[in-house]
C-alpha cells in the first residue's frame, strides 16, 4: 500500500493520540479487571459467531422460500422477515427474556427437565434473539441473491437431468452466497454492534464489563476508550476475513 502524505499524517495523529491516552489517562484499574475484561471479550465473540452462523443457516431457507417456494412457505417466511425487520431488536430481546422466560417457571415439567438449568439463565434468550434478528435481515438478502442467479443456468442443469437438490447444492446456493458476501460482511459488523444489548438482560459481555468498571471506580472515559478499541479490533478482523473470502470467489459471476 502506497503511503500518501495524508495517510502519513493520519498515522502520526493516531500514534500521538495513543501516546497521549497512555500517558495522561488513568489505567491503574486495568490489572484488577483484566480477567473480567478477557471473559467479556470472549463472551462477545462467541455470541457473535454463534448467532451469525445460526442466523445465516436459518436465512438460507427463508430466502429460498421467498425466492422460489410455494406460497405456503413463502408467506410465513416473508411475514417473519417483515416482523423481525420492523421491530427493534431490544423489544424482541425483552419479549423473549421477560416474556417467554417468565412463563417457563410456571410449568413444573419444565422446571424439572434437563433444560431448566439453561432456561433459567439469560444467555440462551440473547442467543435466540440475535439469531432471529440476523436471520430476518439476511433472509431478505438471500432472497435477492437467489433471484439474481441467472435462470438459464438452472434451466440448463434441469435439462441435463440434474436433481433439484444437486442444482441447489452445486449451482444455485454457491452463486447466491457469492453475491451476498459483501452484504453479509456488513450485516455481521452490525451484528457485532448489536451485541451490547445483551447487557440489558444481565449477560456480562465486554460492554457490561465497561459499565461495571465505571460503577466501581467512577472512571468514565478510560473504560469507554478501551471498549471502542475492542470493537474496532473485532470489526477489523471481520472486515479482513470477508475481504479474503470475496477475493477467493471468481472474478466474474455470470
Amino acid at each position: 500500500m502506497r503511503l500518501y502524505p495524508h495517510r502519513i499524517l493520519l498515522i502520526l495523529l493516531a500514534a500521538a493520540l495513543v501516546v497521549w491516552c497512555a500517558v495522561s489517562l488513568r489505567w491503574d484499574w486495568l490489572p484488577k479487571y483484566l480477567p473480567l475484561i478477557a471473559e467479556g471479550i470472549w463472551r462477545t465473540v462467541w455470541i457473535l459467531v454463534v448467532t451469525a452462523v445460526l442466523g445465516f443457516l436459518l436465512a438460507i431457507p427463508l430466502g429460498l422460500a421467498q425466492a422460489a417456494g410455494p406460497w405456503v412457505l413463502a408467506a410465513p417466511a416473508r411475514a417473519f422477515c417483515t416482523v423481525i425487520r420492523g421491530t427493534p431488536l431490544l423489544l424482541q430481546l425483552w419479549l423473549l427474556y421477560y416474556g417467554l422466560g417468565s412463563l417457563f417457571p410456571q410449568y413444573p415439567w419444565i422446571r424439572g427437565s434437563e433444560l431448566w438449568p439453561y432456561l433459567r439463565q439469560a444467555w440462551p434468550y440473547a442467543v435466540l434473539a440475535l439469531t432471529l434478528s440476523f436471520a430476518g435481515y439476511e433472509g431478505e438478502v438471500m432472497r435477492g441473491a437467489f433471484r439474481s442467479v441467472p435462470r438459464g443456468q438452472l434451466e440448463a442443469a434441469k435439462a441435463m437431468g440434474m436433481p433439484r437438490l444437486t442444482i441447489l447444492r452445486r449451482i444455485w446456493l454457491p452463486q447466491a452466497i457469492q453475491r451476498a458476501l459483501p452484504t453479509l460482511g456488513g450485516e455481521t459488523v452490525l451484528q457485532l454492534k448489536a451485541t451490547p444489548l445483551v447487557a440489558t438482560i444481565t449477560v456480562v459481555d465486554i460492554y457490561a464489563v465497561a459499565g461495571r468498571v465505571r460503577q466501581d471506580t467512577f472512571i468514565v472515559y478510560e473504560p469507554l476508550l478501551l471498549l471502542a478499541v475492542v470493537y474496532m479490533l473485532i470489526t477489523g478482523v471481520l472486515v479482513l476475513g470477508f475481504r479474503w473470502l470475496e477475493q477467493r470467489r471468481p472474478a466474474k459471476v455470470v
